[in-house]
């Protein structure tokens, strides 16, 4: 099971004092890479009123542009991770597909599995920190650290 050990605690400790932006968002990133060997990390904003996700965050610009926006409204995922602010566990190309419009994009990058962590302040989810992995299936343990993680980054939404 990954761990946050020293030096990711020192990653978040370090973030935590900087002044730029999203600093809490690219420890995690790294820290998570290192613990659960994601290939993608993603983070995006809520808008509950027009039930829309923005990113504002990528590790990889160039397929998952800073600023790319999704609508969510009536649909399963949308109502699992966004309204009932529950984390998603998709596993799979069959899963990838069914709840992904970009499955396309997702799956052309060899990425198999993902993990959706609604991000929470005071009662309400701000948006979502997500992981993505080339196996199909998440090994145990990462989806409880990517929680973990989703915990960490929450002040990075209220930030910006």
């Amino acid at each position: 099971m990954p761990e946050l050990d020293a030096a990711g605690l020192a990653a978040f400790t370090a973030a935590a004092r900087e002044a730029r932006p999203l600093a809490l968002l690219r420890a995690a990133d790294a820290v998570g890479r290192r613990a659960m060997g994601h290939r993608l990390c993603t983070a995006m904003r809520f808008d509950a009123a027009a039930m829309t996700v923005r990113r504002l965050y990528s590790s990889d610009n160039a397929a998952y542009p800073v600023g790319g926006a999704k609508p969510k409204r009536d649909t399963a995922w949308g109502r699992h991770v966004l309204l009932r602010r529950e984390v998603f566990v998709g596993e799979g190309a069959e899963a990838i597909t069914e709840y992904f419009d970009d499955h396309a994009l997702i799956l052309g990058l060899g990425l198999r599995s993902i993990v959706n962590v609604p991000v929470l302040h005071a009662g309400a989810c701000l948006g979502t920190v997500n992981f993505l992995w080339a196996e199909d299936r998440v090994a145990p343990g990462w989806r409880s650290f990517a929680e973990l993680l989703g915990l960490l980054v929450a002040p990075d939404w209220v930030a910006v």
